[in-house]
């Protein structure tokens, strides 16, 4: 068999074949890739690949930005799950005799695997050449903005639906993917000679139409008998909405906050709050006036009250956070293994060397809770079960990623 290289006609045969030449003939066509783009700078004189690489540096930036509130909550990790040791019975030290030999012990070995998701999110963005040609700078990167903006409430609002989610759900290689604990039948694991039934559940209801010091109370101690938030390095925070916030600045020791209800500790303005009469001294140190960046408003017991409008109304969590961005906190955020394909990227589009005129904006990452009992949630309603609130900024009827 013969491979041809080149082809079996001659092109002077194929020309005879007409008996006047189109003009232009000699030519040939012209490729994209021969031609210059009808626009190369925009209205007020910038040319668009100096945009690029504007645009270029500004992602570069944002990647290196987490979120004040959700890295609070979550670390960043590539691994697609986490063995977590399940340490459900505990040994104990025997008498000594003269010639006896003492019974081994052995460290648990029951683990849980708590996997992540990762999911891809793309967008897009688009300019004809006449747009381009009438646009200002600052009009091309408004475009850029609005997607850092999308991607933000992605990131964030995905993060809070998986804290606020008692579903369970399956990564790509069918692993469990949990929330806090809800009642799955699943034993918490031992803690302090304290043990937990498989009814146990960090999704609560408080019973009332009012968040009152009992629902602080009881958020406090789920989270705190499981050995979470009062070592070293660690802060209990309540994330509520400001209409909450509201509510709980007026507790005070021997006032009922709800009928029958006395809080356990007082309402004491942070560093930040403005200037206030105090009738009595306060003993002990204030909460400061800011944590990573987010405003504090006071404290209660051993809680840092952070008001925040992207948590919904009439929900108050309670979580245990080690810093920003530290692995120990409760929530994994996972990414790609390689590092190119981490972060908010962009890519360029069909016309090499001129990404402006089509490019495309992508996301790929994942949520899942690592720590199952390190926070937990309060619905503030009277009655019935549970139910999971849609979280400003994702889209309506979004779901778990």
């Amino acid at each position: 068999m013969t491979v041809h290289t080149t082809p079996r006609f001659n092109p002077v045969d194929f020309e005879q074949l007409w008996s006047v030449l189109p003009f232009g003939s000699e030519g040939g066509y012209a490729t994209e890739s021969d031609a210059l783009p009808r626009v190369t700078h925009l209205a007020d004189g910038v040319a668009l690949d100096v945009v690029w690489r504007e645009v270029q540096q500004i992602i570069n930036v944002w990647n290196e930005h987490r979120s004040a509130l959700s890295s609070l909550l979550s670390y960043y990790t590539t691994v697609s799950a986490d063995a977590i040791p399940q340490a459900q019975t505990e040994d104990y030290f025997e008498l000594a005799t003269e010639f006896g030999e003492p019974e081994s012990l052995r460290a648990p070995s029951d683990h849980l695997l708590v996997s992540y998701t990762l999911n891809d999110f793309d967008k897009a963005s688009r300019f004809t050449w006449r747009a381009l040609r009438a646009m200002s700078q600052e009009q091309v990167r408004a475009n850029l903005n609005y997607a850092l903006e999308a991607d933000n409430r992605l990131v964030n609002g995905s993060i809070l639906l998986r804290l606020f989610s008692p579903e369970q759900i399956e990564n790509e290689f069918g692993s469990a993917v949990y929330g806090l604990y809800n009642a799955d039948n699943f034993k918490p694991p031992t803690h302090l000679g304290k043990t937990f039934g498989p009814s146990h559940s960090h999704y609560l209801v408080s019973g009332s139409d009012q968040v009152d010091s009992g629902d602080l109370d009881t958020l406090i101690r789920h989270v705190t008998e499981h050995g979470f938030g009062m070592d070293n390095g660690s802060q209990l925070v309540l994330l509520c909405n400001p209409a909450e916030a509201d509510t709980i600045s007026t507790f005070r020791v021997g006032t009922e906050s709800a009928t029958g209800v006395f809080p356990r500790y007082d309402f004491v303005p942070s560093e930040g709050a403005p200037a206030f009469y105090a009738p009595d001294e306060i003993v002990g140190k204030r909460a400061p006036e800011k944590l990573n960046g987010l405003r504090v408003s006071g404290s209660y017991g051993p809680l840092w009250i952070i008001p925040d409008d992207l948590i919904p109304e009439g929900y108050v969590t309670a979580v245990a956070t080690y810093g920003p961005n530290s692995p120990s906190n409760c929530i994994a955020v996972r990414e790609h293994g390689l590092a190119q394909y981490r972060g908010f990227r962009t890519i360029p589009g069909s016309v090499p060397g001129y990404p402006l005129l089509e490019s495309f904006y992508t996301r790929s990452f994942g949520t899942g809770v690592r720590r199952r009992g390190q926070a937990a949630v309060m619905q503030i309603k009277t009655s019935g079960p549970y139910e999971t609130p849609a979280i400003a900024g994702l889209a309506p009827g979004a779901m778990l990623v």
